[in-house]
């Protein structure tokens, strides 16, 4: 961020202004200009998957008080992060275009360097979670490797018959055992004892090929979940697209920014995110006997389908539009539709309560099935699904303009949306999320989620202080 603010502030790294006309920028300072941001998105990178699973391992998973309060910690997370996005859609924004970029940056680098001093100030107080075991590579390519070596052997009737350590030897090593789950049979065969070969080459454990299994459930779904991710890329480009077409008045003096409305989508996810935590997941625990009121898979089919519901108000409204430019005759990128900009208020509003089911539902299903050593790839599996609906939103849109154009000779999503068919758009849009969700509902039915052992010695080491105690969980 500082280097942002450096670019953009000093003098001599602005592109000079002559007779009307900025000259281009000299390569020193694309060169800076690209090496911040490309920091910036390492820094990001590093540092999202590991905070949320950090603030996450604060609580005991062995004490049935901080159980409850961790389901709630996923949903103020996502608010919190949902606070952050408002200020720098509203207040940031505003102080970039009324006062330059240097300022807005700065104003941002200054709250990087307030949130590290917050951060290093609790270090006497975190927990961190002792653990001795490690994960490593070659472990997770061992399982398909023995499975195939082991593919003309016969499982056993039970999977009790199946290769595992005795529970001594995860409490010693500071590893949870994972009990076997009837999905990926293939994979079973990696952990038959008949496999032995010599002590050196030992058969796997079902805890290892249980591993496996978990990773490729979580895969499974994050795929299902690229077509909703989608609708997070809509919501901040064809929305704006979509907006600027329409009438923006507010009063005399004021023109409402047509991407300001994304900010709507963000209030609602803070308005909603409270009442999900403080009544509707108290009034289903009361139902379900769940922790988290439903399951978590349930939260994130609920989200997938309140966004299809979006979807066909996003149609509705098109044709709207599309209506009222038949009858005014508008056929100009530049001409306004007599139609206010509010119309599509509500699809933001809608958007923002799938968002509220979505966001904290994700990374909470991600981090809570991940296996214990392998936390940050559970909550890496969250965050790239954002990367990848936005990749996957381009491609879509790319696959579209070819094929209209080669069809009609004119895309549907041309410059001009007052002469295209962006009602076909949101039609596409919503049939391929309902075929998804209906694939989404098939896999999360047949999905088993990750099953522990109850019994273990949970250790934290509580940094700065003068003793170490560990604490021992009971069934």
């Amino acid at each position: 961020m500082g280097l942002l603010v450096l670019t953009t502030s000093l003098k001599c790294f602005r592109p000079t202004w002559t007779d009307g006309i900025f000259k281009e920028a000299s390569t020193i300072r694309l060169t800076f200009f690209y090496l911040s941001i490309y920091t910036i998105a390492i820094g990001s990178g590093v540092l999202k998957p590991n905070i949320s699973t950090f603030g996450a391992d604060q609580f005991d998973d062995f004490s049935p008080k901080e159980k409850v309060l961790k389901v709630s910690f996923f949903n103020w997370w996502s608010f919190v992060t949902a606070c952050g996005t408002l200020t720098a859609t509203l207040f940031v924004v505003y102080i970039q275009e009324t006062f330059g970029w240097g300022l807005g940056y700065g104003i941002s680098a200054i709250g990087f360097l307030v949130a590290t001093v917050t951060f290093l100030m609790g270090v006497p107080i975190y927990r961190h979670k002792s653990r001795k075991g490690k994960s490593h590579p070659k472990e997770f390519f061992r399982v398909p490797v023995v499975a195939f070596r082991n593919r003309k052997l016969q499982l056993p009737s039970s999977p009790l018959e199946l290769h595992e350590c005795e529970m001594e030897h995860y409490i010693d090593s500071g590893r949870r055992q994972i009990y076997h789950t009837p999905r990926f049979r293939f994979l079973d065969k990696a952990a038959i004892k008949e496999s032995r070969i010599d002590a050196s080459n030992p058969p796997c454990t079902v805890t290892q090929v249980e591993t496996n299994k978990l990773i490729l459930g979580m895969l499974g779904i994050w795929l299902l979940i690229i077509i909703p991710s989608n609708f997070w890329a809509v919501e901040v480009t064809v929305f704006v697209k979509q907006g600027t077409t329409m009438e923006r008045n507010l009063g005399q003096n004021f023109h409402i920014p047509a991407a300001s409305l994304w900010s709507f989508v963000v209030v609602t996810i803070l308005i909603c995110l409270p009442i999900y935590d403080r009544y509707f997941v108290p009034f289903m625990r009361r139902r379900t006997g769940l922790p988290r009121g439903v399951k978590m898979l349930h939260r994130i089919a609920i989200g997938v389908a309140i966004q299809i519901m979006a979807a066909v108000v996003m149609y509705a409204v098109e044709i709207r539009r599309m209506k009222v430019i038949r009858e005014k005759h508008i056929t100009g990128a530049e001409e306004v539709v007599p139609m206010s900009i509010f119309w599509v208020l509500p699809q933001h509003v809608i958007l923002g309560l799938a968002n509220t089911f979505l966001m904290a539902g994700l990374l909470e299903f991600f981090y809570d099935q991940s296996p214990e050593e392998m936390k940050v790839l559970g909550t890496a599996f969250y965050t790239s699904t954002i990367a990848a609906g936005k990749y996957s939103n381009s491609l879509l849109v790319s696959m579209i303009d070819k094929f209209s154009r080669k069809v009609s000779g004119k895309s549907w999503l041309g410059n001009n949306l007052n002469d295209c068919h962006l009602d076909y758009y949101y039609a596409l849009l919503f049939v391929i999320s309902a075929l998804n969700f209906a694939v989404f509902l098939w896999v999360q039915r047949g999905y088993i989620y990750k099953k522990e052992n109850t019994t273990e010695v949970n250790v934290f080491e509580i940094v700065g202080a003068e003793q170490t105690e560990p604490q021992v969980g009971k069934a």
